[in-house]
């Protein structure tokens, strides 16, 4: 069987004007990079102010196994379905962190037949954003460093936690760092660290800004550090926004690119959903709706985490609501959640009916959660080779029960045409949900404890929320600064839905821990860490990069 990139090199590209074209967007609206990428100027949404929005399509999943179940994959085999139908529409995803490419899940631009191209590049540099943002974060983290050193005009109290730094990249032994030593020339010593540069709030102000002023005032508003007294010291304190600005000024413009069946894609923004909020930029969602009839999006890794930030900070900040919720879910993911163990990955293959009905609890929580925020609902089932008939009619049978309809896809191996049943049963319920309307799952007028409390009770499945003492002082004290009424970005692990990830299935009655509050103001959320939560993660026994090479032609090899 030929591997996904083998088959992504094989397919036939045509040149990002014929994409482009194709929406009605003008030459000097598009900046190529290259015969087959493109960035689309912010002048098209002054453009087409006036032209109705197209309907928003949200792809999610239940809680994955650690090789993913194909949510990606399922988003861009249904775009390309949507124009197998004669359907207008562009799927919005978001761009791949080199942390997973080299990690362990590898690409993040689909597989097989339902690929967003040219996938080595999507996955790679693409068209450098990453690295800007990279760079605007580690900007701002000189500048803090030299404010310091050169006066400290701010009162930085340097006990405190500072802005650090990121690097696109999983790398542990970075996650807690001192710097400064050498002398009084090289800084001042202090402890510090690294995020993941998906991780930054760089990326979710970059994924949040609808237009060069909201991103310039955004990055204004981070917070770099405190001082002694606890007054709240920002980049704009110390003159850093306006420059980070410059920087990102290319990267704020959606990325253009197409699939295998030349579907248009913007691929723009990357920020995780298990440490941050797990989305796509507004400004291509916006862009998106502009230019096509549906759109697809996705949301990060399980429901719990990528849907509830989509709807609560998300739609909430951009002002929109899809009209329908796709969620993913798959056979072996079900297992997982029964009992079955995924190392090795064979033992997720094999038939196993009371893990099976076991593991359809996880499911059936996901399906309850979406179905509180109002939006009609199908269970896409990505089909594997392995899967019995026995575990597809358990499957399908479980979600009738739940007044839901499953549609299976084999996307993987059939691009759109593997998916026109998914795409007509979507077109269907969005055609009947034209003017959604937003169902919150929390009032921003509530405390930060109560907006913890709520999503981990009816979305987790908690008892209760134990607040460790640093947490629930960096609480009261952003709630008395004016913080309070800003959404919560819960980050937990996307393993389970509790906050440990050895936990399976679907846990009622246990107890939630936060053990940080971190605030966010540019982006316009709390960051509220839950358990054994790491902001830069490592790699595995076995990297992905082990697998990655190039030849003397160039052809790249590996990804996946």
């Amino acid at each position: 069987m030929k591997s996904s990139i083998e088959r992504a090199q094989e397919a036939e590209l045509v040149p990002i004007k014929e994409i482009y074209s194709r929406l009605r967007i003008r030459d000097d609206e598009v900046e190529a990079y290259g015969k087959h990428i493109g960035k689309i100027s912010l002048s098209v949404l002054d453009r087409l102010a006036e032209q109705p929005d197209g309907k928003l399509v949200l792809v999610t999943a239940m809680s994955p196994t650690r090789y993913g179940e194909g949510k990606t994959l399922t988003s861009v085999g249904l775009g390309q379905a949507l124009g197998q139908l004669g359907k207008r529409g562009i799927v919005a995803l978001r761009e791949p962190s080199l942390g997973p490419v080299f990690g362990i899940k590898g690409g993040a631009a689909g597989g097989g037949k339902s690929q967003v191209l040219p996938m080595e590049q999507i996955n790679l540099h693409f068209t450098g954003d990453i690295h800007a943002l990279t760079t605007a974060h580690n900007l701002l983290a000189a500048l803090v460093d030299n404010h310091v050193l050169k006066g400290n005009a701010c009162g930085f109290d340097v006990t405190r936690p500072m802005w650090g730094r990121a690097l696109d990249m999983n790398d542990r032994a970075l996650r807690n760092i001192v710097l400064g030593l050498g002398g009084h020339v090289h800084g001042v010593p202090r402890e510090s660290g690294f995020v993941i540069t998906a991780a930054s709030e760089v990326m979710a102000i970059l994924a949040l800004a609808q237009s060069r002023a909201d991103l310039r005032e955004r990055l204004g508003r981070i917070v770099v550090g405190y001082t002694a007294d606890e007054r709240i010291i920002t980049a704009r304190d110390i003159g850093a926004h306006r420059a980070m600005a410059a920087v990102l000024n290319q990267a704020l413009m959606p990325n253009l690119v197409q699939t295998m069946e030349q579907t248009p894609a913007i691929v723009h923004a990357g920020p995780f959903a298990n440490i941050a909020h797990g989305t796509s930029s507004v400004l291509g969602t916006r862009m998106a709706r502009k230019l096509a009839d549906y759109v697809v999006t996705e949301a990060g890794f399980g429901a719990d985490l990528g849907a509830e930030k989509f709807f609560n900070i998300v739609c909430r900040q951009a002002g929109f609501w899809p009209s329908v919720v796709v969620l993913v879910a798959t056979c072996r993911a079900i297992k997982l959640h029964g009992g079955v163990p995924d190392v090795p990955a064979e033992r997720l293959a094999e038939e196993n009916m009371p893990a099976f009905e076991r593991g359809l609890a996880n499911l059936g929580r996901h399906i309850a959660n979406l179905q509180r925020f109002g939006v009609p609902l199908v269970v896409a089932v990505n089909r594997f080779p392995t899967d019995t008939e026995a575990e597809r009619a358990r499957l399908e049978a479980f979600c009738q029960e739940r007044k839901v309809a499953a549609v299976a896809h084999e996307a993987f191996a059939q691009g759109g045409r593997g998916a026109v049943a998914l795409a007509e049963e979507v077109v269907r319920l969005a055609d009947r949900h034209p003017s959604p309307e937003p169902h919150y799952l929390y009032s921003l007028e509530a405390t930060i404890e109560e907006k913890v409390e709520q999503v981990a009770r009816s979305i987790y499945g908690a008892g209760e929320v134990r607040f460790e003492k640093k947490a629930l002082r960096q609480a009261k004290l952003f709630a008395k600064q004016g913080y309070g009424q800003l959404p919560v970005c819960i980050a937990k692990t996307q393993s389970s839905f509790s906050d440990d990830p050895n936990v399976k299935g679907a846990p009622s009655g246990w107890t939630l821990t936060v053990t940080d509050v971190q605030l966010s103001a540019g982006a316009g959320f709390l960051v509220v860490t839950c358990g054994n939560m790491m902001l830069m993660p490592g790699l595995p026994t076995e990297p992905a990069a082990l697998h990655i090479d190039v030849d003397d032609r160039g052809q790249i090899s590996g990804l996946f």
